[in-house]
């Protein structure tokens, strides 16, 4: 809002009044702003007269009356070109701190974010490093007090003597002052020593903090300089937030972790026992909507989740069955269309005519209002109809959605249906990312299954001719770490990655070389330590002196900075002066045909060597050797087989006598779970056995029984043959499907100690096993014994 006549001519009064009586010193002009015009004239020395002082006062008045409102508008974006200016908030100054656009001031304010960007993710280090790793030895010899003694946190400020805490302050004013000092004159964050002696004795500092007289170099490249900067700002951002919320948790709960055990009274605790909370992420609710502990919105969102999931698991089953498999005949007779006119996906949304939209609007409505009605009394996802007669006519619905009057029933044991229910609310939240990915893809690509040849100009497609692009996986990233189609960041991975893998190898070797060959000598004279007496793995570490590992150090150190140094105008791990199998100074060249191939296999041994060194570390620090030996986990869990597992021990593995569960699906299953797995392996292993012979008899012609039902000669192709089927003869597959599946659970129960004998073949080779249904064979040997002696009897007499 401009501001008024009365208000200038107060301004200019106000002015007035004070020069009349004080003196002005001469000023000094403040920084101009980066978008102003520079070379503006010098003010003159102020006149003593208070009369000019006056006019200067009214003419300062109403020109910063006037000129207010411009200022501000080109203030605002004096700064919006600086690094931390980043995606996705752009320029972010919600406290409105830049918008005088005084540059001196926003420097200073960048040089205190970076530092206690630096110090906040040294602080973030410093709780975490802990957890793992503590110094040995003595911390304060004087008051006995051990590195080890000292608690990870807030605790610690109580623990540590006064001397520490002396130390520490001396320290970090000596890097503040001296050490790491800010000059005016360079950019925010590089600093410098300020020592005596100006730039004889003074430094830099180079990449991450490493002083130039020890080879730190300034990184050259000015955009990969801008983004790393970009990356420290970024950081030290988040780390700012970090550790204000480590100490947060620290003062809240005594741990910087924010050890969750403590809040049991906490309302965002009010449905940790609640259905759907599993492992990994626990009770995870990010968006808080349960964060006030209503009951009844809980039950509601419920509700909600099961029916879109349920929803979204027979979308998804919709999407992928039509790829193999459509009903025969005509889905709309009167337009002569067919079923397998309609495409898969989104296409079918404009071919299947109105009157299926409504069809499938009307059974949905049924569906939601009376045949599967959600009670306000039942669980949530526990479904019952809602039609006249309430209990005398509605049913409810058992395990996998099937009605009561076809003999549906709730699972009975409370722990298999809770874990069958979890499993159903897992399986929704999976199937509603799912469908959501169908149709992104879907849409994108004309296809559910997202054709990838339709995205030739993707930046996600920029690398896939590099080097360590093989079969079977071809281009992986499951990170997306390239999708931005960086090449310097894709480079820098590149190098990080041969660099690792060349490592990985040689430790690899380390581990497998001296389990045959040992250097004959000492490793110690002095010590009187001999090779031979330096055992593999990690054992090596107590054993091998100090001055051993500061010689490896030093050369590793030596062959990083002077001998292979990464140039950035040779490709990644392409050294100058080594050659073939890394001789150094190149005195064997591979072949050039070969080359590509053997810079390939060397990336895909050294991805191999990286798995293969941590799987030797986790099994050297578990039994002791790198080759983990199996006869050391005498009292692994692994090896102990539960009282459940026991009903089927020495059946079903590759070698007589070995049970053989590598999923682990029997670990923590119940007997009557075990016994219903193995009932279900058989049956699939039955009905693919009939499913085997059956391909075979329709591949060789024989199909008899199709060819008349079908009244023509049909495929010998099996997969041909079922389309060629008639919908009756389908149906009666169906049915009879069903006739002995209900036999053979409600008729014919099988026994509950093998519920897989469906036969009753136990009853009948063990005479002695108790079955009243199955167990008739003895009976019939007798009565086939007595048909035998009279027929017997019979012939002799009338032979005589």
């Amino acid at each position: 809002m401009a501001p008024s006549t009365q208000q200038i001519a107060a301004a200019a009064l106000a002015a007035a009044g004070c020069t009349a009586f004080v003196t002005a010193p001469s000023t000094t002009r403040g920084p101009a702003l980066r978008s102003t015009a520079q070379g503006q004239a010098k003010a003159s020395s102020a006149s003593s007269s208070s009369t000019g002082l006056a006019l200067c006062g009214l003419g300062a008045a109403v020109g910063a009356a006037v000129a207010a409102p411009k200022k501000e508008r080109v203030a605002l974006r004096a700064f919006e070109s600086e690094l931390g200016v980043q995606a996705p908030l752009g320029f972010w100054d919600p406290a409105g701190f830049t918008s005088d656009g005084d540059a001196q001031e926003f420097y200073r304010r960048r040089v205190v974010e970076i530092k206690h960007g630096r110090v906040s993710m040294l602080a973030c280090t410093g709780y975490i490093v802990q957890e793992f790793f503590r110094f040995p030895g003595f911390l304060s010899p004087s008051t006995d007090l051990k590195f080890a003694d000292i608690p990870n946190g807030l605790k610690a400020v109580t623990i540590v003597p006064a001397v520490g805490w002396f130390q520490y302050t001396v320290f970090c004013g000596l890097c503040d002052l001296w050490i790491a000092d800010q000059r005016p004159f360079n950019p925010p964050g590089k600093l410098q020593t300020r020592l005596f002696g100006e730039d004889a004795l003074n430094y830099d500092y180079g990449a991450l903090g490493l002083p130039s007289y020890l080879g730190g170099k300034p990184v050259e490249d000015e955009e990969l300089k801008k983004k790393k900067l970009n990356a420290e700002l970024a950081n030290g951002r988040l780390a700012m937030m970090a550790i204000i919320g480590m100490f947060f948790q620290d003062g809240l709960t005594g741990s910087a972790w924010g050890d969750w055990a403590n809040y049991t009274e906490s309302p965002l605790r009010a449905f940790e026992n609640e259905l759907g909370v599993q492992a990994p992420v626990g009770f995870w609710d990010p968006a808080g909507f349960t964060t006030d502990g209503d009951a009844q919105e809980f039950y509601r969102r419920r509700v909600v989740e099961l029916k879109h999931g349920r929803v979204s698991m027979l979308a998804c089953t919709g999407y992928i069955v039509q790829e193999f498999f459509r009903f025969p005949g005509f889905l709309s007779p009167s337009t002569d269309l067919k079923f397998a006119d309609i495409p898969n996906g989104l296409k079918a949304v404009t071919i299947v005519p109105a009157v299926g939209w409504f069809q499938y609007t009307v059974f949905c409505g049924l569906c939601d209002l009376w045949i599967a009605d959600q009670r306000p009394f039942n669980p949530p996802g526990k479904l019952q109809t809602r039609l006249f007669g309430e209990d005398a006519l509605n049913y409810d619905y058992g395990f996998l959605g099937l009605p009561s009057y076809l003999g549906g029933k709730p699972v009975e044991d409370e722990e298999l249906k809770k874990k069958k229910l979890n499993a159903e609310l897992a399986n929704g939240r999976l199937a509603m990312m799912a469908i959501i990915g169908m149709f992104f893809q879907d849409g994108l690509t004309g296809s559910a299954w997202g054709d990838w040849a339709n995205y030739t100009e993707s930046p996600l497609r920029a690398f896939e001719t590099e080097l360590g692009v093989q079969p079977p996986v071809g281009f992986w990233d499951p990170l997306g770490f390239t999708k931005g189609g960086d090449a310097a960041s894709f480079r820098r991975r590149r190098y990080v990655e041969i660099k690792h893998g060349r490592v990985a190898m040689l430790a690899c070797m380390g581990y497998i070389v001296p389990e045959y060959y040992r250097w004959p000598g000492d490793l110690s004279p002095s010590l009187g330590l001999k090779f031979t007496d330096v055992p593999t793995g990690f054992a090596a570490f107590s054993k091998v002196p100090l001055s051993g590992w500061a010689q490896m150090v030093f050369f590793a150190g030596s062959v990083e900075l002077f001998q292979y140094v990464d140039d950035p105008k040779r490709a990644p791990g392409d050294f100058e002066n080594a050659g073939n199998l890394g001789i150094p100074n190149g005195f064997v060249k591979a072949p050039a045909d070969q080359k590509e191939k053997k810079l390939a296999a060397e990336i895909a041994n050294g991805r191999l060597a990286m798995m293969a060194i941590i799987g030797m570390f986790f099994q050297n620090g578990l039994t002791g050797q790198a080759w983990g030996d199996w006869s050391l986990y005498t009292d692994s869990p692994l090896r102990a087989l539960t009282p459940a597992q026991e009903l089927i021990a020495g059946t079903g593995g590759p070698l007589p006598d070995m049970f053989w569960d590598p999923a682990g699906l029997s670990a923590k299953a119940t007997e009557k779970e075990i016994l219903n797995y193995r009932a279900m392996e058989l049956k699939h292993g039955r009905v693919a056995m009939l499913a085997v012979l059956h391909w075979f008899h329709v591949s060789a012609g024989y199909h008899l029984l199709g060819d008349y039902a079908s009244g023509a000669k049909m495929s010998n192709n099996p997969l041909v043959n079922i389309t060629q089927l008639p919908m009756a003869g389908m149906w009666q597959v169906v049915f009879t499907i069903m006739c002995l599946e209900w036999l053979t659970t409600y008729i014919c129960k099988p026994p509950e100690d093998r519920p897989w004998d469906v036969l009753g073949w136990k009853g009948i080779i063990i005479e002695d096993y108790p079955s009243k249904i199955w167990n008739r064979w003895e009976s019939v040997q007798c009565q086939v014994k007595a048909v035998k002696d009279v027929s017997f009897w019979v012939v002799r007499a009338k032979a005589n």
